[in-house]
């Protein structure tokens, strides 16, 4: 697999984003050779925010062609409440937000549609 992969970290009816140039986003990054899509999404949440977190379900755009450049969402549920100290990005970097104030964040429309789909009532 090549590409990137973005994990959707949700909890709570809130969604994990961190700091990247230009705003907040997903924590994202690329698969090591024959790494999975779920454990690239766990890696990439652990070793940049410093949670821990599973990759259950990997979301679908309809357009997804899967070529070089390929991109795919991972659902990631957290597993540990506290922070391990050797995350790259500091506190100030990494934030909890609420479904619903996530309209100003980089997000895939295949994210959004499953926010919607989720959204607490």
């Amino acid at each position: 697999m090549r590409g990137t992969v973005e994990a959707v970290v949700v909890d709570d009816g809130r969604l994990l984003l961190v700091e990247r140039p230009g705003g907040w986003g997903l924590p994202s990054g690329s698969p090591e050779p024959a790494e999975r899509a779920s454990a690239t999404a766990a890696r990439v949440v652990y070793e940049l925010t410093g949670y821990l977190v599973d990759g259950s379900t990997t979301l679908r755009s309809e357009g997804a062609g899967g070529g070089a450049e390929a991109s795919s969402a991972v659902v990631c549920h957290l597993l540990s409440a506290d922070q391990s100290a050797q995350a790259r990005l500091g506190p100030e970097q990494v934030r909890w937000t609420p479904f619903e104030e996530t309209a100003g964040a980089a997000l895939p429309g295949v994210v959004r549609d499953y926010l919607e789909g989720h959204t607490p009532v």
